[in-house]
């Protein structure tokens, strides 16, 4: 659980991962016609994704499976379950008969995460005082604010709630909470403490 302590108050966030997306490149051609009918959860419709699609139940994510040898993991939320993912595909890969790398670096790309803090976000005067930010109440009832170093994007919602994506590792995702808390404070967009 992430804290941020700011004049003596401490800001719990309750940061939870809710996605990673991954990839990993293992350099090899992989015969996806061959791995198609190895294991159940695969899908292979080249006409309409040139991707093969292989859905797990444990761990619950999906890894993309391309011919070019790039494998991509979504739905996991955790780097354990990342490498558990792409070990299953290099297994059923192998067990095509074709020769696949034991190691291979994985590449975090995205990693979405949800906060809360115990107060309401005012969004009138986060998107009037807050440059980079979007809000269209008629279309969607969160507001867009875009932060660049972290580079990161957030969801604000008059909850309190906020997601947080773009980010590829959790220091940033920390980081740039913090930061926007504090900018939150400063133009008076967050209210007491329920």
């Amino acid at each position: 659980m992430v804290k941020y302590k700011k004049c003596d108050k401490v800001v719990n966030f309750g940061i939870k991962v809710e996605n990673i997306v991954a990839s990993v490149s293992l350099g090899i051609t992989i015969p996806l016609n061959k791995i198609v009918s190895k294991v159940e959860g695969m899908e292979y419709e080249p006409e309409q994704f040139p991707g093969l699609v292989y859905r797990m139940k444990n761990p619950k994510a999906a890894a993309l499976v391309f011919g070019t040898g790039k494998v991509i993991c979504t739905g996991a939320r955790n780097m354990k379950d990342i490498k558990e993912v792409f070990n299953k595909v290099v297994k059923v890969v192998r067990s095509s008969g074709t020769k696949a790398p034991k190691e291979f670096e994985v590449q975090v790309e995205n990693i979405v995460a949800s906060a809360k803090i115990d107060n309401s976000l005012n969004l009138d005067t986060i998107a009037f005082k807050l440059e980079e930010s979007e809000y269209e109440p008629e279309q969607f009832p969160g507001l867009v604010y875009r932060m660049t170093k972290p580079k990161v994007a957030f969801l604000f919602f008059g909850t309190g709630k906020i997601i947080c994506t773009g980010a590829r590792n959790m220091k940033d995702i920390k980081e740039a909470l913090g930061k926007v808390y504090k900018k939150l404070k400063l133009i008076g967009a967050i209210s007491k403490a329920r």
